[in-house]
């Protein structure tokens, strides 16, 4: 029995889901639950942080005991947490839910991920992953709207109502469909883990997928989180065309992933990336030279995005694929460990934008600079990455 293809993308997806899915019913649980605007940011900073800690802990664990169990233990938490944070009393109750939701999600994301490596050669792998990303980068598009609409319809409560039996879904048709993918021959000991860890950690051609994956890809959160000033208060357009922008950026990651499930049987996979990640740069430097030069538009601003998006939807499965292929003793752990880098790449990215007082030249240049690093990076691995059966 092989892994269904729109499973793994449902529990891939999951765990993102419930972050943004509950960015619009923010306030009215604040006013339900009488506490601050801090206090519900809390929230949501504390469900990012178990998404990304979570997949440390995930890797290594369905290294040791496999895929199955551990995802199966994942989705039952993510379930649970969901209906403890239904019933909650107060915001404290409700912070501790949140965390317990994503530590349960973040399975999902390791393990899809591991899973549908178990199973394929590095390029077809790279081809299911592109076609996963297809619909996991549609969450944070669906996600607030069907957010908005269940806690204005049924209140907020409604969200994790919903979200525990999106939970018991997965969880059922886990425990009835998906196969212990793991190689028999992958149950080694902790210590023998312990140490194919630490060889990801100081392998270069690892850390350069890594590092890459997440400068050509996360770091346009930095444009996302500052895209309200700059489009409202830069180039002064309504409050009603603010949200459609990154919907835009969103496309463009959508139209590069459909371009890379074509692109992966017929070009190198171990170079995809890089010729993605040209694309990706070109177009944040034509950003930048529309911020310094004065000439920023709308269709200056979100066009070039829309390509950034374009270069990061198609090198996103290649670097992704290369990466956890690195070691394919510890592929759990390589993409706990993948996932995590995204993640951290995405975190700096988003606080650095914060710090200039012009926001498009800030976010231009993060996105130039991650762009060149990301080149680096991906340069470096293929110096040294040990050669791949495709």
């Amino acid at each position: 029995m092989t892994a269904p293809l729109w499973l793994l993308t449902l529990i891939t997806f999951s765990g993102t889901f419930a972050m943004h899915m509950f960015v619009p019913a923010l306030p009215e649980a604040a006013r339900a639950l009488g506490a601050s605007i801090g206090e519900m940011q809390m929230t949501m900073s504390v469900y990012i942080f178990g998404l990304a800690a979570g997949q440390l802990v995930y890797g290594p664990l369905a290294d040791r005991f496999g895929r199955r169990p551990m995802l199966l233990g994942g989705l039952a938490l993510y379930t649970v947490a969901g209906v403890a944070a239904s019933v909650v009393p107060g915001v404290h109750s409700l912070i501790v839910a949140r965390l317990m939701q994503a530590l349960g999600g973040c399975a999902g994301l390791v393990i899809g991920r591991a899973i549908v490596r178990d199973s394929a050669l590095p390029r077809d792998a790279a081809k299911r992953m592109a076609t996963m990303n297809l619909m996991v980068v549609l969450g944070p598009g669906l996600a607030p709207l069907i957010g908005g609409a269940l806690s204005t319809t049924f209140g907020w409560r409604s969200l994790f109502y919903a979200l525990s039996a999106l939970g018991a879904f997965n969880l059922l048709f886990t425990m009835w469909l998906l196969p212990e993918t793991r190689a028999p021959t992958a149950n080694i000991s902790g210590s023998a883990l312990a140490r194919n860890y630490g060889k990801l950690l100081t392998s270069p051609a690892f850390l350069g997928f890594a590092i890459g994956g997440g400068c050509a890809t996360t770091s346009m959160y930095a444009f996302i989180g500052v895209s309200p000033f700059i489009f409202a208060d830069q180039l002064h357009r309504p409050d009603y065309e603010i949200g459609l922008y990154p919907a835009i950026l969103v496309a463009g990651i959508w139209l590069g992933s459909v371009a890379a499930t074509r692109l992966i049987p017929r070009l190198p996979i171990d170079k995809l990336a890089v010729w993605a990640n040209v694309v990706s740069v070109a177009a944040a430097l034509f950003f930048l030279g529309a911020v310094l030069s004065q000439h920023l538009t709308v269709l200056l601003a979100i066009g070039p995005m829309f390509v950034f998006g374009i270069g990061a939807g198609i090198a996103s499965p290649a670097a992704l694929s290369q990466a956890i292929s690195v070691n394919p003793q510890v592929i759990g752990s390589a993409s706990g460990l993948y996932g995590f880098s995204q993640m951290g790449v995405g975190a700096i990215c988003t606080a650095l934008v914060g710090l200039g007082s012009d926001p498009a030249l800030t976010a231009a240049i993060i996105l130039s600079v991650a762009g060149v690093i990301g080149q680096l990076s991906f340069w470096i691995a293929l110096r040294y990455r040990a050669p791949t059966t495709s």
